[in-house]
């Protein structure tokens, strides 16, 4: 149940929602979910209906649409902002209603999905923005004659989206041990972000919040990506990334107390093959 603030003149101050199911995804991690569905990439997630309340009823007749908005909850947030920081563009603030940004003052975010099948209380459904256990409040059809406008002019995003079509200002190289460590997690643990880093840090390798961009010392940059760390040089137009690592330190990963870490096994592994500075300088853990 959520509890959400309601601006009207009646004596209660509050609106009850009641959540209808949950998305179950494969995204664990902030890190993980996209700012936007990633269409281009194959996915099913399946959001579960809560029992006993008429829901499979409700579905009646919506199978045949292609895809359904979905309003759900940004459960891991506690508070909110009025000037944010989005991850695409120039390090400037904006207001948050500009942006999709889930530090609303009411956290409510709304996706559009395509719907690939319902058993059930299940709905199957391909690529989304959500966390696994996302609760969601309603589901509502998608109707393309209603629900898009393409040439609507989207203020600071269509200069950001001009932006992108330009090719990436920055080349993109990997030392030996950053090749080494990238094969052997992909082999291993079946983890690989050398992607992420690239679509990341040829645009724009430089010190930034909310792309998790930190300045190390003088000559060494470090980007976070979920669980994990990349160390990374820039010279002229030239990107290096030096060398991979896990976010979590030793003393993290082996606590008994410290719940939910990410990739816990494979960082403990990859902290035996290469292990890691734990002087207080070394970085603290990080895992949205």
């Amino acid at each position: 149940m959520v509890i959400v603030e309601r601006l009207s003149s009646s004596s209660d101050p509050s609106l009850t929602l009641k959540p209808i199911g949950i998305i179950r995804t494969q995204k664990r991690e902030k890190f993980h979910a996209r700012h936007q569905p990633a269409e281009t990439e194959v996915e099913c997630n399946v959001l579960e209906l809560h029992p006993d309340q008429d829901f499979e009823l409700a579905l009646r007749d919506l199978e045949e649409f292609e895809r359904v908005w979905l309003v759900w909850w940004f459960h891991r947030n506690t508070e909110w902002r009025p000037l944010v920081l989005p991850p695409r563009g120039p390090s400037q603030r904006r207001g948050v209603f500009a942006t999709r940004s889930p530090h609303r003052p009411n956290a409510l975010g709304m996706t559009p999905m395509r719907l690939l099948g319902i058993e059930g209380r299940k709905l199957f459904l391909g690529p989304c923005d959500m966390m696994d256990g996302t609760p969601v409040f309603d589901v509502k059809p998608y109707v393309p004659g209603y629900d898009a406008f393409p040439e609507s002019a989207a203020g600071w995003i269509d200069e950001v989206d001009e932006a992108e079509t330009e090719p990436a200002r920055f080349t993109m190289d990997f030392a030996a041990l950053a090749v080494t460590q990238a094969q052997w997690l992909l082999a291993t643990w079946g983890i690989d972000y050398r992607e992420r880093l690239v679509e990341i840090l040829s645009r724009d390798p430089s010190i930034h919040r909310t792309r998790r961009i930190v300045r190390r010392s003088a000559d060494r940059l470090e980007i976070a990506c979920g669980a994990w760390l990349a160390w990374f040089s820039i010279e002229g137009d030239i990107v290096t990334v030096l060398e991979l690592a896990p976010s979590f330190k030793l003393r993290f990963l082996t606590r008994e107390d410290y719940h939910d870490v990410p990739d816990r096994e494979a960082q403990l592994a990859f902290l035996e093959r290469w292990p890691r500075d734990e002087t207080p300088s070394s970085p603290e853990p990080s895992s949205s």
